[in-house]
């Protein structure tokens, strides 16, 4: 990769300062330069290049599969999956894993959540007519954060949302109020369904969608 882009950048410019300020000896770039790259190789290193355009262009969070998806829908790329993911670890790039845990929320033992009245079935005709809500966790240099956001299940736009460093209840319950003031759904037609999370069941989030009335609180287990 180094020698091609020597040989193709820098035609004008003297081999051995190339080689010096690019960390590669001379001998191996001239060594290089005897032997070409098969249209195999120049075509992985091409496809390498655009791989880590995309990886750059999602925040270094994509993982092979969704940059595939990109490469064959965005792109229009045709690229086998596992070709993806050989030049993605050949060249040292990774997506973020989100870790397997227990999740953010944790179901009270004397809560009393609502019926599910959504039953699994996440594809309404309209909007505002079925919220689906969240709680993620996110590292970052100064600790942890965590997210609270409510999705529109028509739409899938994110109508609300809260960030915070704590899981108390008051984090659903601002993410919660901010779809309510963005969207002004009329009473009794919005759905919300979540887990049953103790921030979902808790008191305080109860009370301000019965102060409200826009909405009705309907969740099942995770």
């Amino acid at each position: 990769m180094i020698c091609t882009f020597i040989a193709e950048a820098c035609a004008d410019l003297p081999v051995t300062t190339c080689c010096r300020v690019m960390k590669v000896s001379t001998s191996a770039y001239y060594s290089w330069l005897a032997q070409p790259v098969s249209d195999h190789d120049w075509a992985d290193a091409q496809l390498t290049n655009t791989i880590v355009d995309i990886h750059r262009m999602s925040r270094h969070s994509y993982g092979s599969p969704r940059v595939h998806a990109e490469l064959r829908l965005g792109a229009g790329i045709r690229c086998s999956r596992k070709r993806v993911e050989r030049l993605m670890r050949q060249a040292g790039v990774q997506g973020i894993h989100r870790r397997k845990g227990r999740g953010c929320t944790r179901r009270a033992g004397d809560a009393e959540p609502s019926a599910d009245r959504v039953n699994r079935s996440f594809d309404p005709t309209e909007p505002d007519r079925l919220w689906v809500m969240d709680v993620t966790e996110h590292p970052t240099t100064e600790g942890k954060v965590f997210l609270a956001v409510v999705l529109d299940a028509f739409s899938r736009r994110v109508v609300g949302w809260s960030i915070a460093d704590h899981v108390r209840s008051e984090l659903v319950v601002d993410a919660v109020q901010m779809a309510i003031w963005r969207r002004r759904p009329p009473p009794g037609q919005t759905v919300a369904h979540s887990d049953h999370g103790s921030q979902y069941t808790s008191w305080a989030f109860g009370r301000r969608l019965r102060r409200r009335r826009p909405v009705e609180l309907h969740g099942q287990h995770r």
